[in-house]
């Protein structure tokens, strides 16, 4: 959440990327990474989404960036809040937020963060909600929030319905009606105050992002313990059912924004900083923010098909091959899938596909598997002398 100057040199991609058959030592299994994709450092604070797919970016401090579902940039503004605002002494956006109120806006949590200052930085003590236009990324307006509510705003995510902004104030959630961030508010200059709380519903690792999925919102965090690491929890806002942990990292990042889309081959995505605490090297480098995406676990089986399923043996053969997965009710093209027969190996272009050079032994076979990230293997046995292949999971 916070700007540290660069640590060590990067090292070697280790815990996030390691093969589908390991488990976290804490995580509860829920998810599993299915991608990691590096990003602009730029891309620092936080993201969300809008209807049509584009995905925008806050950071490091003040800018915001949109792109589309393939990570191509197709708007920037790095100094999207006006002198006005920062004579308030607002100087940072936290992880934003998609309205479709307006006629589509983005909502950017805003607080005064001077690094080293007296309050943990927190020079001004409030928060407010900002207001940008998410076709050009300019500013529109803002709307200051009670300090008698809330110290700053780190988050905001707007609920399915659209009627609420929920983000946090210490242990926590609050939430302010979306109605209530408008300019006639704006232009009013008084506060606006939330319309719902929930005492103690935020996660012991704190909260650096939020996004709803399947009627929970998810909270993205860093402990203070193990190692702080990171974690997301999931909460019932209805209170019928308890606050659960998804997902636990043991990697040296730091937590960001969070959002659910279906994009880079997953639904949920966190976005990660390189600045790990204490003296530790980030795992995913530096110079870069990282955004790893994950599926349900339940849904992170690798399928694959190859063919010719039955070549004839002795003799050199191309084998197309083909992954795919399916969550959400689809089934999906794999890229970047690491395919093997015997010594060949290649990853798959981005209509899932492979093409490997082999030479199966006569009335042998050829086992043929699939790896990304945590998903699990898919394996396909190519059957020689007229035997038929056999696809396995």
């Amino acid at each position: 959440m916070r700007t540290r100057l660069p640590v060590a040199l990067a090292v070697a991609l280790a815990a996030a990327l390691l093969p589908a058959a390991t488990a976290w030592a804490q995580d509860p299994g829920r998810w599993a990474l299915a991608q990691a994709d590096r990003v602009p450092l730029e891309y620092y604070q936080g993201l969300t989404h809008s209807p049509g797919r584009s995905l925008f970016f806050v950071g490091v401090f003040q800018g915001a960036y949109a792109t589309d579902d393939g990570l191509r940039e197709a708007a920037r503004n790095p100094q999207v809040l006006p002198p006005d605002v920062g004579a308030l002494g607002f100087n940072h956006i936290g992880d934003p937020t998609y309205d479709a109120g307006e006629g589509g806006r983005l909502l950017l949590p805003l607080e005064c963060y001077t690094p080293g200052a007296p309050n943990g930085g927190n020079t001004c003590g409030r928060g407010a909600i900002g207001v940008a236009d998410p076709a050009t990324l300019s500013w529109r307006y803002l709307v200051p929030l009670d300090p008698a509510d809330i110290h700053k705003a780190m988050w905001a995510e707007v609920s399915p319905d659209g009627s609420l902004l929920w983000t946090s104030a210490g242990a926590d959630l609050i939430a302010y009606a979306t109605a209530d961030i408008s300019p006639p508010a704006a232009s009013a200059g008084g506060f606006i105050h939330p319309v719902r709380r929930i005492a103690g519903a935020a996660p012991p690792s704190g909260i650096t992002g939020g996004a709803f999925w399947h009627g929970r919102l998810y909270l993205a965090g860093q402990g203070t313990g193990l190692g702080r690491r990171l974690q997301i929890w999931s909460v019932d806002l209805s209170g019928r059912s308890p606050r659960r942990l998804e997902v636990e990292l043991p990697v040296a990042a730091e937590s960001e924004g969070l959002d659910v889309i279906d994009a880079r081959g997953g639904l949920l995505h966190w976005l990660l900083s390189p600045f790990a605490p204490g003296a530790q090297a980030p795992t995913f480098g530096t110079g870069h923010s990282e955004l790893l995406t994950f599926v349900p676990r339940t849904e992170s089986q690798l399928r694959l098909t190859v063919t010719p399923a039955h070549p004839a043996g002795g003799r050199p053969v191309t084998l197309t091959a083909r992954v795919t997965i399916a969550y959400a009710g689809r089934r999906r093209a794999v890229e970047g899938a690491r395919v093997q027969a015997g010594s060949a190996v290649a990853r798959t272009d981005p209509r899932g596909t492979v093409r490997l050079r082999v030479t199966p032994r006569a009335a042998g076979s050829v086992l043929v598997t699939a790896t990304k990230q945590q998903l699990v293997t898919g394996r396909f046995t190519v059957r020689t002398a007229g035997r038929r292949g056999i696809a396995q999971g």
